[in-house]
């Protein structure tokens, strides 16, 4: 009695869990009364027998968790359990706890690149710009990076100089360049005939042929005459001829 009296102390407890103490409906035949007070325990052996099942769950969860964890939180390694017969719950919470905090951290630096994708991007510079080892990629870098303020200080002027709009595109600009340079050139042909005195591109040919024909003697006749005069300005061949009537 002493002892069935300590147990329904225990299960009247404000501590204990309602599932373990319910009230009988009437006279049961195993009721202790103590004081006035019932003493009902017929359920008690299902509930333990669950309490057992679920002690047992618990330790296949902790063996879950710590694969688990093994995997997300290898450096917590180190679980104080693992030489008990017993797990706690709030072993498992601690455990859980650790993961979550681990996928917490993952998703604040998800933006951080991986090693490997790391070596794959400086794969792909060093195919693209031509660098046959890792100390080239520096410097080509380097030169990569002036190479293109250069260029875009150029394209910058460009569209100043042609009146384009900033976000025109290089192809703009080229065909600008180039349609700027072909009435460049039209002016030059335009220039040279009214030089020459003449629209038709044969009569260009002819004139220069005589003057190839007329030059080289005429070259020659005035070297003759200033050494034949003993000077070697051409202004001076007139006033020396006039001198010599």
């Amino acid at each position: 009695l002493k002892v069935l009296s300590h147990i329904d102390s225990v299960l009247r407890s404000p501590r204990a869990p309602p599932l373990i103490y319910r009230r009988s409906k009437g006279l049961v035949q195993n009721s202790i009364k103590e004081n006035g007070q019932e003493c009902g325990f017929e359920h008690l052996p299902l509930t333990i027998e669950m309490w057992a099942d679920q002690l047992m769950a618990l330790k296949d969860l902790h063996k879950s968790l710590r694969k688990v964890s093994l995997e997300l939180v290898p450096w917590h390694t180190a679980d104080p359990q693992d030489n008990r017969e017993s797990v706690r719950v709030e072993d498992l919470q601690f455990m859980v706890d650790a993961i979550l905090e681990e996928i917490e951290n993952k998703e604040k630096t998800s933006q951080t690149p991986s090693l490997p994708t790391l070596f794959a991007i400086v794969a792909h510079f060093q195919k693209l710009f031509d660098v046959n080892s890792l100390n080239g990629v520096y410097p080509r870098m380097n030169e990569v990076y002036t190479k293109l303020g250069e260029m875009t200080n150029v394209m910058r002027n460009l569209h100043e100089l042609l009146g384009l709009d900033s976000s025109a595109p290089p192809t703009v600009v080229v065909d600008t360049v180039g349609k700027l340079c072909d009435i460049i050139n039209e002016n030059v042909t335009e220039q040279v005939q009214q030089l020459l005195g003449t629209q038709d591109i044969h009569s260009i040919i002819n004139k220069l042929e005589e003057h190839e024909c007329f030059f080289p003697p005429f070259q020659a006749l005035i070297q003759d005459l200033l050494c034949l005069l003993e000077i070697s300005n051409l202004d001076d061949i007139l006033p020396t001829v006039r001198n010599l009537k």
